[in-house]
């Protein structure tokens, strides 16, 4: 049965009301989820990306196998679903949102704005609501039974291109700019009513703190600074915030400052709080400390994308990393924000006080890296000033290039290593001239061993001592996140509709499967019982072999061609099966509509 509710259209088909059978999802189970679920875009709130499922190893990896298949709304698809229970949350480029049955596919209901094309990177959910950041500035709290509207808030005029997190009662989300500074923000509301809260600008007001950084007047009205990609991470243990700005708008040192580049400092702090990670306080959004990694950026690089949170010893090593603050006790044990940014680099800071801890060019050094050197002690970064555009039609290299962007990168505990999907791209660049328009376009980049059978791929990183190991190399780009799972394997899918899972400590190749298009964005782990005769949709118990397996899966976003020329979106589902006290049993076979 269909229904149309009001303006907003919303279709609840009655497969799954029973208020009863739901479990609303508490503050101490974001903070503490079940290995069964993935309850945000990187499953916890340290956005590590590790699943603790360990059904799925190296040993029976090669009997993956489709299970189901859904295709979704046409539109370029950025969002990651959230699992909870055996039913899967998931957003549509058509502002669309559907609650799916991991077990067949099967929908449970839709949600469907009047009109709008999404790209929110992914939803919440809390309690028993649903949060989706609608692409006109809209706030939409759903019903996670049914799909219904409890509430929904304007927040801004500006679109929501980022996704919302749930930290200390508070749907908490970034977005695109409206062209004007006082639309660029970070904000808050409060989750059960949708009441605003608080508001961070990401570009200080002229008199504010950092305004000065702009130069002697401030940002003009027109200065600006996105959230618009991935979310931020949060301690509920420190009750810290930690989100990423992206560039400063217009895009160019000349655009932005009346045509001379110099007019702000080299060297950081220049235009905040653009290119930075920012630590704010969930109650009230205030800043605690923020660290910028691009000071006054001159082509449209971005650091807003995720911060990984990890413990590790910190012992970086000078043969392996460029950066390395000397005050730091080798072998110290902190607690760490890691983030690699679209232009390249990665960076760990200590995430209770900011501190620079060490930095390194990445995924390669060269000399057209975006970063010329970095104050050690201090931690204050100097832009490449040689690759700044100073005249009408400059002509520079800059590496690098969408890198690393919205697709988010895995960390491993066991490991001790990330796993970060990158691209070996430069930008080469020209800048606008009073009879032509600025040029931009990809490149391999002066660096004498860039190879382009070598163009996408993943490295290792060990979060101890910075060590950068070539973990899969290919030509083909990626757009895809890396998932790190307990079973000791890497999951990873690129542009040329291959999907793979990797060996954790040597980066062989232990499964691989071509898909019917691209993967773009998220591969996400769920575990829950597979047959819903025997119980309700996304029940989820765990019943003895003798009555009813259950499975370990994963979920891979993918595009589909079209002959029109968009894009057809799916879920793929990948499943092997056990039993719940651990003995395997024969794979299930789920019949692809």
């Amino acid at each position: 049965m269909i229904s149309f509710l009001s303006l907003i259209m919303t279709a609840a088909l009655a497969q799954r009301t029973d208020s009863k059978a739901f479990v609303p999802v508490t503050e101490q189970i974001l903070a503490n989820p079940s290995p069964d679920d993935w309850l945000m875009f990187s499953r916890t709130y340290d956005a590590q990306r590790f699943s603790p499922l360990n059904q799925i190893t190296k040993e029976n990896v090669s009997r993956l196998q489709l299970a189901f298949s859904r295709e979704m709304t046409t539109g370029t698809q950025e969002s990651i679903p959230v699992v909870y229970r055996g039913v899967i949350y998931v957003a549509h480029p058509g502002a669309v949102v559907q609650a799916i049955d991991g077990t067949n596919g099967n929908l449970i209901w839709e949600y469907k704005r009047p009109s709008g094309m999404s790209r929110t990177k992914g939803l919440a959910i809390f309690e028993d609501l649903v949060f989706y950041t609608a692409p006109d500035g809209v706030l939409v709290a759903l019903d996670a039974r049914n799909g219904q509207v409890r509430w929904e808030t304007k927040i801004g005029e500006a679109a929501h291109t980022s996704g919302p997190i749930v930290a200390d009662g508070k749907v908490i989300t970034g977005r695109a700019c409206a062209r004007t500074r006082e639309s660029c923000f970070i904000a808050a509301n409060d989750a059960r009513t949708g009441t605003p809260v608080w508001k961070f600008q990401t570009i200080p007001a002229p008199g504010e703190p950092g305004a000065d950084s702009w130069g002697a007047s401030g940002p003009g009205d027109n200065m600006m600074a996105s959230t618009w990609a991935l979310m931020g991470s949060y301690d509920p243990a420190r009750k810290v915030v930690y989100w990423g700005i992206a560039n400063p708008m217009p895009n160019t040192r000349m655009e932005r400052h009346n045509g001379d580049p110099a007019a702000i400092s080299k060297t950081a702090p220049a235009d905040l709080y653009s290119n930075s990670t920012v630590a704010l306080d969930p109650a009230t959004g205030k800043l605690k400390w923020y660290y910028q990694h691009l000071p006054g950026d001159d082509w449209d690089q971005d650091y807003t994308n995720e911060r990984i949170l990890l413990r590790t010893a910190v012992n970086p090593d000078s043969r392996f990393v460029k950066w390395i603050n000397p005050d730091v006790r080798k072998g110290e044990q902190r607690d760490i924000a890691v983030n690699v940014g679209e232009g390249g680099g990665m960076w760990a800071l200590d995430r209770t006080t900011g501190q620079f801890l060490w930095a390194n060019p990445f995924p390669y050094d060269t000399p057209n890296f975006l970063i010329s050197d970095i104050d050690v002690k201090t931690g204050r970064t100097t832009i490449n000033w040689d690759l700044v555009m100073k005249k009408p039609g400059d002509h520079h290299t800059i590496c690098f290039w969408n890198t690393k962007s919205y697709w988010p990168m895995s960390y491993n505990p066991v490991t001790n290593s990330l796993y970060i999907p990158f691209n070996d791209n430069c930008l080469d660049m020209t800048s606008r001239t009073s009879t032509g328009g600025e040029r931009r376009s990809g490149a391999m980049g002066p660096r004498a061993a860039a190879d382009p059978n070598k163009f996408g791929g993943i490295a290792k990183v060990n979060m101890s001592t910075g060590e950068i190991k070539p973990f899969f190399d290919g030509r083909a780009p990626s757009n895809g996140a890396t998932l790190s799972t307990a079973g000791d394997l890497v999951f990873w899918g690129d542009l040329d509709h291959h999907f793979y899972a990797f060996d954790a400590d040597s980066g062989a190749i232990r499964w691989r499967t071509t898909l019917d298009g691209p993967i773009q964005n998220s591969t996400i782990t769920s575990q829950c019982s597979l047959a819903s005769a025997h119980f309700p949709p996304g029940s989820c118990v765990r019943p003895a072999c003798s009555r009813l397996p259950k499975t370990a899966s994963m979920f891979s976003r993918y595009h589909r061609d079209r002959p029109h020329g968009g894009l057809k979106n799916g879920v793929y589902k990948v499943a092997v099966v056990h039993c719940a006290n651990g003995v395997e049993m024969k794979p299930a076979r789920v019949a692809v509509p």
